[in-house]
């Protein structure tokens, strides 16, 4: 074994439990805020707007990426970007938590687990919604599409992990969208999914997750106190 690799084995917290959520969907409900605002750039860049369904199948991606999934003509993709951006952020006063959101990270926190987020927004984007609710102290990783490969690759989930020397066997992702689940299978972590976001409890199971909670408090039941 190189001396490395010993180093880095040396350094693992065999003890500790992460917890990696993702944000849009699973914490707030801005499903439909980002639909809306998606459709609403390319509607002030002159072109056919996007399905609710279209929308909702690209959330989770970076910005970029979705707009890229979304869009026909390369040329514009600048332009719905930065309509986007406008849009998302004139609606995000009306921005909500789900209902137990900030009881339920407490409880987790008091049982002895770690938190992070793994998220297609913007670190700009994140930090506000963390501080908006009063959300950071429960964090202690972060990782957003400007600053890593986005969902579904693993990398965003694998550099949390790195960065807090915890195991995959102990840590769990929570998702609302197929992207989540994807990113948990290439990292080889447990998925669980959440019904009340972008995609279905069939979708989700579908797609690797071992259980889907039907609303945030239900998460619990997966998280037994560890002292």
């Amino acid at each position: 074994m190189s001396p490395d690799l010993m180093m880095m084995n040396s350094n693992i917290d065999s003890k500790a439990h992460l917890i990696l959520f993702d944000c849009d969907g699973t914490l707030t409900d801005s499903h439909g805020m980002i639909v809306s605002s998606m459709q609403m750039a390319f509607a002030s860049c002159d072109l056919d707007e996007p399905s609710d369904d279209a929308v909702s199948k690209v959330i989770g991606l970076s910005l970029q990426g979705a707009v890229e999934a979304l869009s026909s003509d390369i040329s514009c993709n600048a332009r719905i970007t930065e309509a986007y951006r406008q849009h998302y952020s004139a609606a995000e006063v009306s921005l909500s938590l789900y209902p137990g959101v900030i009881e339920t990270l407490q409880e987790l926190q008091q049982r002895g687990y770690w938190m992070g987020i793994v998220t297609g927004k913007s670190k700009p984007g994140l930090i506000r919604v963390l501080e908006l609710f009063d959300l950071t102290g429960y964090f202690l990783v972060l990782r957003t599409a400007d600053c890593c490969l986005s969902k579904p690759h693993p990398a965003m989930a694998l550099e949390c992990m790195d960065e807090l020397c915890v195991l995959p066997e102990r840590t769990t992702l929570v998702g609302d969208a197929v992207f989540d689940m994807q990113m948990a299978a290439s990292a080889n972590l447990r998925a669980l999914g959440v019904s009340f976001g972008v995609e279905s409890a069939e979708v989700l199971y579908a797609e690797g997750a071992v259980d889907v909670a039907d609303d945030f408090p239900a998460l619990l039941a997966h998280f037994p106190p560890l002292m």
